[in-house]
């Protein structure tokens, strides 16, 4: 009896089609094709994210690749599901079909059909997740984890930083009237390092007012941590070049790990003139996508960070492709994670597997402790650190649960 076989006589074939980490016997000397796409979204009442859509909501979708030879593998994007979905119905006739292990040839195929319409939006939402079901279902049919098809570890475990804002509230505490809470709890728990948006300015001015408000930040967690909490400011892109020299200017004594995307994305030639002008380390930037993208930010010093999200920048193949890019210039890479279950994970392999790796975000105690409600396996930071899962391919344990309560809503985009 093949295991297959086996799981259809003990009642589990729906486990094993919801849960892609349960491994089937492959032939990997024989072809394979993609035969069916599924689209996965979320019920709307489930509180659940706070990611970069900014509700309250599940933001993110998955997309679910089938093949003829039994394996499902998933991907994640996020966070306008509506406009993915649609995406995923446009592209279809480029996945259908075709051998999900020729993971850089589909990519290219798929690449070259949206650059021709302008790059970017939910098209590259949509790629990134592909490609991420592509390698989950290479991981196992391979019986590998998918940091070893990444080139194995450089690392055994993967620092963390934990987002924090005025707007997100961890255990009830906000920044502003709690920081000082806030780094006690984080430290607390083997935390060493933050992400804050203490900024804000309308119209892109800063006034003296709002600059000495968010330096009160800095000050009060230096004066709590010490040098025993590294920090990073993230700007939103809300910045003109001018303020963002005078934020630069006024974080220089503090010693700050970064500052992230000060001012808008597609300006490489503003950035390199604030990296030449500061000594406080310049990150960009999580909204950028594929290699192609980060060329120019590399080749002008525009940068001494590099951030990516793995479900916006082309997917996880494209996210190694963008770390071995910024490590011939000696640039870390800080990946960015402020979506849902899958990125959380795929992000801990990469992570694990990049030799130029400083640091990556994780919400944790926002809403990353709730992901249990979609996967059997989310690693908790443990001393300030994840590891990736050691089961093949991305190793989500998807809730089978999810689907028969209708909290998942699968629909199918194409079969072949």
């Amino acid at each position: 009896m093949n295991r297959r076989t086996f799981l259809r006589h003990a009642g589990l074939g729906s486990l094993a089609a919801a849960c892609p980490s349960i491994m089937r016997a492959v032939d990997n000397t024989q072809p394979m094709k993609i035969t069916q796409i599924d689209a996965v979204t979320f019920r709307k009442d489930i509180r659940i994210g706070g990611g970069s859509g900014g509700s309250d909501g599940a933001e993110f979708m998955w997309v679910r690749l089938h093949t003829d030879a039994g394996i499902i593998g998933t991907g994640e994007t996020y966070p306008f599901a509506q406009g993915e979905v649609g995406a995923l119905r446009d592209y279809a006739r480029v996945i259908l079909r075709h051998d999900p292990r020729d993971i850089d040839g589909l990519w290219r195929n798929y690449y070259h059909a949206m650059a021709m319409r302008n790059a970017g939006g939910a098209d590259m939402r949509i790629l990134s997740a592909v490609n991420m079901a592509q390698l989950d279902i290479l991981g196992q049919a391979s019986g590998l984890p998918l940091y070893r098809l990444l080139g194995g570890k450089t690392r055994q475990r993967v620092r963390v930083y934990n987002t924090t804002t005025d707007y997100w509230a961890i255990n009830e505490m906000k920044m502003g009237p709690d920081t000082t809470k806030i780094v006690r709890f984080l430290l607390d728990r083997g935390i060493t390092a933050m992400k804050i948006y203490p900024f804000n300015a309308p119209d892109n001015y800063l006034s003296n007012d709002a600059l000495e408000k968010g330096m009160r930040w800095i000050k009060e967690i230096r004066d709590v941590a010490g040098q025993e909490m590294d920090i990073c400011v993230d700007l939103w892109s809300r910045f003109n070049l001018t303020s963002a020299q005078r934020i630069a200017k006024a974080l220089e004594p503090y010693n700050i790990m970064y500052l992230e995307d000060a001012m808008l994305m597609n300006t490489p030639k503003a950035y390199a003139q604030l990296a030449q002008e500061t000594s406080v380390p310049i990150c960009i930037s999580e909204t950028l996508a594929s290699r192609y993208e980060y060329r120019e930010y590399f080749e002008i010093g525009a940068c001494d960070v590099i951030m990516y999200d793995v479900t916006w920048c082309g997917g996880v193949g494209e996210a190694k492709k963008i770390s071995d890019m910024a490590d011939t210039y000696l640039i870390p890479t800080s990946p960015h994670t402020c979506g849902g279950p899958l990125l959380y994970l795929c992000s801990a392999h990469v992570c694990a597997a990049i030799a130029n790796f400083l640091i990556m975000e994780t919400n944790y105690w926002k809403y990353a402790h709730q992901y249990p409600y979609f996967i059997n396996n989310t690693p908790v930071p443990e001393q300030g650190h994840v590891k990736p899962l050691e089961a093949p391919g991305i190793g989500a344990e998807i809730k089978p649960e999810l689907f028969r309560n209708g909290d998942a809503i699968v629909e199918t985009i194409a079969r072949a």
